[in-house]
C-alpha cells in the first residue's frame, strides 16, 4: 500500500477547484481499495502487525476491514489515522489504490448540502442510521462527508 501523499494532493486539488472549503473540517478516514480478495488478505494480515483492528465487516458484497493506524497520514494540518481497506466488489472490477477520505461535518448533512447545492451530491447513503453520508465523484476517486466519526459509527454497530 503506497503513502496517501499524491492522491491527498489530488483530492485537495479538486476540492479547491469546486471552491468547497475544507480548512475547516475533519478528516475523518481513507479508503483502499484491492483488486483481487488475494491482495485484501496480504493487506490486512500486513496491517495487523503495528496498527489496531477497529473492525472487519462484510459491507456491499464484499470485507472491509478498518484499522486505526499507528503513523497517520497529514492533511491540511490534520493527521488522517484511520484507513479502511476493502476487498473488490463481486462484478465490479476496480484499479487497486486509493479510492476516497471522508471528512465530520458539524452540521446535518441535508444542510451541508444546501449550502453547497450547485454540487453534484450523491445523496444515496446519506440517511444510514450510523454512519450517513454524501458523496462528490471525481471519475475514479470521491470525497465523502459525514456526520459521525468512522471510528464511534463502528463502536456503535457493534453494540448493536
Amino acid at each position: 500500500m503506497n503513502a496517501p501523499s499524491a492522491f491527498l494532493a489530488l483530492l485537495r486539488a479538486h476540492l479547491e477547484r469546486i471552491g468547497l472549503p475544507v480548512a475547516d473540517l475533519q478528516p475523518d478516514h481513507l479508503c483502499y481499495r484491492t483488486d483481487t480478495m488475494e491482495r485484501y488478505r496480504s493487506l490486512r494480515d500486513g496491517l495487523f502487525a503495528q496498527n489496531t483492528l477497529l473492525g472487519e465487516h462484510f459491507i456491499g458484497g464484499r470485507p472491509i476491514a478498518r484499522f486505526r493506524m499507528a503513523v497517520g497520514h497529514p492533511f491540511g494540518g490534520h493527521v488522517i489515522d484511520v484507513v479502511e481497506l476493502a476487498a473488490p466488489k463481486p462484478d465490479r472490477p476496480y484499479a487497486e489504490g486509493w479510492e476516497h477520505a471522508e471528512f465530520v461535518v458539524p452540521e446535518d448533512l441535508r444542510c451541508f448540502v444546501r449550502r453547497h447545492d450547485h454540487l453534484p451530491w450523491d445523496l444515496g447513503s446519506a440517511d444510514k442510521a450510523h454512519g450517513g453520508e454524501v458523496r462528490l465523484s471525481f471519475g475514479t476517486i470521491s470525497v465523502k462527508f459525514r456526520r459521525m466519526p468512522l471510528a464511534k459509527a463502528i463502536a456503535l454497530e457493534s453494540r448493536g
